[in-house]
Formats: C-alpha cells, structure tokens, sequence
C-alpha cells in the first residue's frame, strides 16, 4: 500500500513539474526585434494572434504612396512599449524558439493594441481573438488599412504588392472608363474619401489612382451614397 501511494506521488509530481514547464512567465525591459518580436531576458518572444508586414514589407498609403510598414509597425511596437517593463505569458514556443505569449506594458495588452491601432492583423491561422479588433480597425481606414497591402504571410510565400495592384487596376477598368463622370473622387493621406468638382481649386490637379480606391462619380449623389464628401 506504501509503494502504491509512493508511486502516486511520484506521478503527482511529474506532472505539476511538466505543468510548470510548459507555462512562462517573462519580466522586463525588452528589445523590439520588429512589429510582432521582442527580445525578454534575453528570450525572443512572439506575439501570439497577430501578424505584422515583416521588415522589408513595403505598403502604399491611400494617396498611393509607397511607404515601409514593416519598419512603421516596428516603430509602432516600440511607441506602446516606451520606458514600460513588459510581461509576457505565454505556454509554448514555435519552431524558432521563440516563446509565443500575450504581453503587456503596463495595462496594456500589446497583442490587442498592435491590432487595434491597425499595424498587425488577426492572425486567424493560429487565434481568433483579434478578428473584431481587426474588423473596427479596418472600418477606420487606421494604420495599414489607410491603403493597400499585401497580407504578411502571403508576403512570405512570395505575393507583392505590385501584383495586388495589377489586378485592382484591371478590375476597376469599366469603373474608370464610363462616360460623362467626371466628379474625381479622391483619397486623402490620411484615408478621407473626398470629391472634387469639375472647375473646383484642387479638381485639375488632383489625379484619380483607381488602383488603391479611387473613382469617378457621374453625380454628388452617387458619391455621397459612396461615403465620399465633399472638397472645402
């Protein structure tokens, strides 16, 4: 009966000591690798749910301006965390090592907050959690979504934005080419959808870029039906 009871405990203990492994707990003032890594205690950490453009990822803004998101995500990252101490806690690491955890800088879910200001996306192949964050992020037009870009991991199997926006331009074709509208409905830097007029202050140099959004209008109507409002 002893031995039993032994051989019970000892079982008991094997598992606690297993349970213990596998769930970590990091403390500290980290390292931003890029948008979704930070370096703790000399442990690279993994965002879990979400997914950021990687660092040589180039994005266009909505004037159809091409800019570096992965490097903005990354500054981005670095914006929430300022002088915080971040915890991490995480139950497992990915093929790289990395432990993949929710972190936070003060009250601050950073995991969420990334998705939420728009530079990282609901990773839905592994979580999800963020999918409505990423939804409200999306409605926006905040970060990322202030134009065109290609999804991080469709970026790494070789997908570019050159692509993307061959294909946008070829289905907007019929959009561009009908007759008799010439309301220019543009997109502001900042994501603002305004029309212009013909004889308006900024109507002549204002050039229409269907390829990120952009289009005609044959009346004030259709455009306001749109979302677009009108230039000041």
């Amino acid at each position: 009966m002893r031995m039993a009871r032994s051989l019970f405990c000892l079982v008991c203990i094997l598992v606690l000591s297993t349970s213990a492994t596998n769930a970590a707990e990091l403390n500290g003032k980290p390292r931003v690798i890029d948008g979704d890594t930070i370096e703790l205690s000399g442990q690279r950490v993994r965002l879990h749910g979400i997914d950021t453009p990687e660092t040589k990822q180039e994005c266009r803004k909505g004037d159809g301006a091409a800019y570096q998101c992965g490097t903005m995500a990354t500054f981005a990252l670095a914006e929430l965390i300022e002088e915080h101490w971040v915890k991490c806690t995480g139950d497992g690491n990915d093929r790289y090592n990395r432990l993949v955890a929710t972190c936070f800088a003060g009250p601050v879910n950073l995991n969420l907050e990334m998705v939420r200001r728009g530079w990282a996306l609901a990773y839905r192949q592994y979580s999800k959690r963020y999918i409505a964050v990423e939804a409200e992020a999306k409605t926006r037009h905040v970060g990322l979504w202030q134009g065109t870009f290609v999804k991080p991991w469709e970026w790494r199997r070789g997908r570019r934005l050159k692509t993307l926006i061959s294909l946008s331009a070829f289905n907007s074709t019929a959009e561009a080419q009908r007759p008799n509208c010439m309301i220019k409905g543009n997109i502001s830097r900042s994501g603002t959808r305004i029309y212009h007029l013909p004889g308006g202050r900024h109507y002549a140099k204002t050039k229409i870029t269907t390829a990120i959004g952009e289009r005609w209008f044959c009346s004030q109507d259709e455009a306001k039906q749109a979302g677009w409002r009108a230039a000041k």
